[in-house]
């Protein structure tokens, strides 16, 4: 009797490790559907993305630590706007992002400007400035504002220059950052130095880990949104390293912009500069790096809240209706781009 116990008891222990055995097989069976899955979204991502380039510089404005100290303290000072209430940073506020998160900014004066002021950082890599691309870099760009009536107000070069000349700090700034100059403080070395200095602000996130093959850097939830943004088609604007800033598109393919976004003016975009009737609201693609953080939306700030804003693009540029859960998602996604703002950008009172 004792015998067959044994064996009832050595037969039941069997089927118990052929079960544990089996229930093993399935789970790793299972782990390998879930990686597999990850494995092809990670490369349809790598296909459309690029990780963040570490530099952002440019052969005819070569970067040096005179220079970029330079341009860091003509970002932040006040002197450059005619009557010094506002500084670069006054609208490009870089303890937010790189931006005000106001629809317009105040000039100096205090008047609205007509457009967002959009983020400063990772601008440097955009294939041109402006919402309606009217500087080809961050050079050109650089001194546009300061002499711009409605933003910095300077009346002139030469009277920026003047003030500049009278100020001893920027002499011996401008010597160190433009050594073998005989006269320095010039204008064009004004634009050198911010862009210099804007071309430090590169903010790498956790999209860029996880383009560089690190599965966790984004949860499910995040996935999914990559997921769907991917198949939704919103990489036919929103691709390469900065998921946009390298092509202009026309808003509002599917249905007029203004409808949906409720804005008090209609603008047309490049067209403003052409007057070419195809490029009618046509505009810069605005980089989706660190969206979540530099609302309000769309060249005029018209839109707040970024589920809003994505809902709006899929209907006018894609004709695509998108669920609650479709736009959380995506809207997740977009968090993994938010980037580490660099600590030696700012400033230090």
């Amino acid at each position: 009797m004792k015998a067959k116990n044994l064996l009832l008891l050595i037969a039941i222990i069997g089927l118990a490790i052929g079960c544990n055995q089996q229930s093993g097989a399935d789970q790793t069976n299972e782990d390998a559907i879930i990686t597999a899955a990850d494995t092809a979204l990670m490369q349809s991502a790598q296909a459309w993305f690029q990780p963040l380039p570490t530099i952002a510089e440019n052969p005819a404005n070569p970067l040096s630590p005179g220079k970029i100290a330079l341009g860091k303290a003509l970002y932040y000072d006040k002197r450059l706007s005619k009557d010094e209430n506002i500084s670069c940073n006054s609208c490009h506020n870089l303890e937010t992002f790189g931006v005000d998160n106001e629809a317009t900014s105040d000039g100096d004066t205090g008047e609205k400007g007509d457009r967002n002021s959009p983020t400063v950082l990772n601008a440097a890599l955009h294939f041109v400035q402006f919402w309606d691309g009217r500087a080809a870099d961050v050079e050109e760009q650089a001194g546009g504002p300061i002499l711009n009536p409605v933003e910095m107000a300077i009346p002139s070069e030469e009277f920026l220059i003047n003030r500049l000349n009278t100020i001893d700090e920027y002499k011996d700034k401008f010597a160190e950052a433009f050594p073998g100059q005989e006269n320095p403080i010039t204008y064009d070395n004004v634009e050198n130095s911010i862009a210099a200095f804007e071309r430090t602000l590169l903010t790498r996130a956790p999209f860029d880990d996880y383009l560089e093959g690190n599965f966790n850097a984004l949860n499910e939830q995040q996935r999914k949104g990559l997921n769907t943004f991917i198949n939704a088609g919103c990489t036919m604007c929103h691709s390469g390293a900065l998921l946009g800033g390298n092509m202009y598109h026309k808003f509002g393919i599917y249905d007029e912009y203004w409808k949906h976004t409720k804005s008090e003016k209609i603008d047309e975009g490049l067209a403003g500069i052409t007057g070419e009737e195809s490029q009618k609201f046509m505009f810069k693609v605005p980089s989706l790096r660190n969206v979540e953080k530099t609302f309000p939306y769309y060249h005029d700030g018209s839109v707040s809240e970024l589920g809003e804003a994505i809902e709006i693009m899929a209907y006018t540029q894609l004709d695509k209706e998108l669920t609650d859960q479709e736009i959380a998602d995506i809207g997740a996604f977009l968090s993994t781009l938010t980037g580490t703002i660099p600590e030696e950008v700012l400033k230090k009172d």
